[in-house]
Order: structure tokens, then C-alpha cells, then sequence
């Protein structure tokens, strides 16, 4: 008699079976989700409008709470505190009708506003009223923790970063010299300013220490750049003629289908380095692009720029390209290892 269980046809057959469990489990929670919160939704507009056509003020909400775990006490949710999250869940997204609606029509062409909020977890809800201070901030944040499947811990940091405020700031020639939909997105992958306050560097550092620290921190520095960049090098080398040229940092995006040469600048932006970028996008076109890739895109993240220099720098520029500045609020003193304790002064002081 066959042994089953190291029978390679049903081990193939009960890993699928695995999956699709997986996969039902996985839409049964969501399906749940959604009407939880259909749920909340109404819950919270009966609230905000008994509060305001009756009397009962915000002592409904104490009373709601005793008498529906009184008859649901299986049900977890009716707590007070998460009865007022509801009400504010409620209001965050109706209280200003008319700017909301604004605001809707302006971002969601193809989907109600009640079932937007449905598809991502009540924590997830939760955390962004309490962060954002707009509606189209809000929707910015669902629509992103939708895409990328972003954990409450992830949505937080993102928001704590300030994602929304600087995604599609920097100044670049993608709508002249890309497609609609390609352009588009080359312009919602790149930030301004971009925030490197991991780096642990001294006042004055020049562009190879900063290189030098990104590398060193390539996980966060990833973060930073956003989804869909994966690091192929730095400092990677492009043999043009006799000559040999270096890229400072090298990526591929996913999604763009493209490489990224990103040139760093411990200086504020001058044109010059507008025409030294192109000269590595073409380069990199010609001797790194497989024919299936889109063209190369190329950054610049500079420690300041004048908008105005930046755009009349790109404007007769014939390689896409963006410029971006970076933020680093935290700099050390030139001697700051030096006036850091040894360890055997420490353990000195220890045995003092």
C-alpha cells in the first residue's frame, strides 16, 4: 500500500488545498471587516443625528454602551470608548458635508466614500483619523495601505514621515517626455524632501560620507524611497569610450520597469548637474537596459534647490528626470566621537 503522506502527487495536491483554504480564510476576514464596519458607519450616523435632534446630548452613548454588551455580551466593540471612536469615525469623514463631497469628487471617481473606508482594518480607520487632518489626506493614506498592504505599525510611520505632503513635489520632465500613465506614476514614486534623519553624520560631510551612510542603512533608506525600488549598487561603473564613470546609487523599480540612477548632492542644486545626469541616463539606456525596459529615470537629491533654477534646468533636458531635496536635522559636531566616553572610562565610572 502507498504511504500517502510522502506520495508527491498529494503532497502537491494538499499544499493547493492549503492555499485555498488560506485564500478563503483570508476573504472571510475581509467580507467580516467590511460589514463590521458598514456597521460602525451607521451606527455612528444615528448617533451624530439622535444627538442633534434630541435631547440626550453625549449621555446616549453610556447608555448605548450598557445596553448593547447587555444583549450582545459576545460581541467585542460596544465599549464606551469604541462607541466615541465611531461617532468621530463618523464625523471625521461628514461633519464638513460640503468639503468632503469636494474632496470625494475630486479623488474617487468609481467608489463611495462608505465603502473606501470599509476595506482596511478598524485599527488602520482609526489610526489615520487621529493623524490626518484632512479628508483627502485620509483617502491618501486608504488608498496607499490598500496598495501595499501596509501594517497599523507601517501606516504609522508613514504618516509620522509626513508621506502625503511630500509625494509629487519634486520638480521633473516626466509629463514631457513620458506617457500619461507612466509619467504619472514617475511622478508619485519620487518625494520632496526626502527624510534621512536615520543617517547618524557630523556637520560638513561631503557626498561620499553621505553616500557612504545611506548604503550603510540600505533597509531604511528603501523605506524612504517607497515601494516597488530594488537596490542594485552603488558607485557602479559605466565604461563610455576610454573612460570609465561612476553611478552613485543604482535601482530598479518594479512597478516602472525601469532603472533609477539617483546622484547625490551634499550642495544646493546647480543646472551643471542636470547635464551630468542625463549623460548617466543614456549611458545606462545603452549599456544596462534590457530592450523590454522603459527608459531610465534619473534623481537628484541635493541638500536645497530654487524651483525656479530646477525647472528651467529640466526644461530643455531630453532624459526624465525629477530634482529632490533632502532633509537631515540631525548633525554632530565635527569632534563628537571624540567627546564620547571610552569604555574603560565607563567601566571606570561602573566600578566607582
Amino acid at each position: 500500500m502507498t504511504n500517502i503522506k510522502s506520495d508527491s502527487e498529494y503532497k502537491k495536491w494538499l499544499s493547493e488545498l492549503k492555499l485555498r483554504i488560506r485564500q478563503s480564510q483570508i476573504k472571510a476576514a475581509v467580507k467580516v471587516n467590511v460589514e463590521l464596519l458598514k456597521l460602525y458607519w451607521s451606527l455612528g450616523k444615528d448617533i451624530v443625528t439622535k444627538q442633534t435632534n434630541s435631547q440626550w446630548g453625549d449621555g446616549i452613548i453610556k447608555q448605548l454602551s450598557i445596553d448593547l454588551k447587555r444583549e450582545f455580551p459576545k460581541i467585542q466593540g460596544f465599549s464606551e470608548r469604541n462607541i466615541n471612536y465611531i461617532r468621530q469615525w463618523y464625523l471625521f469623514y461628514n461633519e464638513h458635508n460640503t468639503i468632503v463631497q469636494q474632496a470625494v469628487a475630486q479623488l474617487e471617481t468609481t467608489e463611495d466614500l462608505q465603502q473606501l473606508v470599509t476595506q482596511i482594518p478598524w485599527g488602520h480607520n482609526l489610526k489615520i483619523i487621529s493623524k490626518c487632518k484632512s479628508v483627502e489626506e485620509a483617502i491618501f493614506y486608504i488608498h496607499k495601505t490598500m496598495e501595499f498592504g501596509w501594517s497599523r505599525d507601517m501606516l504609522d510611520q508613514h504618516i509620522k514621515l509626513g508621506e502625503y505632503s511630500r509625494v509629487g513635489n519634486s520638480v521633473t520632465n516626466f509629463s514631457r517626455l513620458l506617457p500619461a500613465v507612466q509619467s504619472d506614476l514617475a511622478a508619485q514614486t519620487l518625494k520632496d524632501p526626502y527624510n534621512f534623519d536615520f543617517l547618524t553624520l557630523t556637520d560638513g560631510f561631503k557626498e561620499r560620507e553621505l553616500e557612504n551612510a545611506l548604503t550603510d542603512n540600505i533597509t531604511k533608506f528603501l523605506i524612504e524611497l517607497g515601494t516597488g525600488f530594488a537596490y542594485v549598487g552603488r558607485q557602479v561603473p559605466l565604461q563610455v569610450g576610454d573612460k570609465e564613470f561612476f553611478i552613485d546609487l543604482l535601482f530598479y523599480h518594479l512597478k516602472l520597469r525601469c532603472y533609477v540612477v539617483i546622484e547625490l548632492k551634499a550642495v544646493d542644486f546647480i543646472p551643471e548637474f542636470a547635464g551630468k545626469l542625463s549623460f548617466y541616463l543614456s549611458a545606462v539606456n545603452d549599456l544596462l537596459c534590457h530592450p523590454t525596459d522603459n527608459p531610465t529615470i534619473g534623481l537628484m537629491i541635493c541638500k536645497s534647490k530654487d524651483r525656479y533654477i530646477a525647472e528651467y534646468a529640466l526644461k530643455d533636458i531630453n532624459q526624465p528626470m525629477g530634482v529632490s531635496e533632502y532633509e537631515l536635522t540631525r548633525l554632530f559636531p565635527k569632534d563628537f566621537k571624540g567627546s564620547l566616553p571610552t569604555i574603560d572610562e565607563i567601566e571606570a565610572e561602573l566600578d566607582e
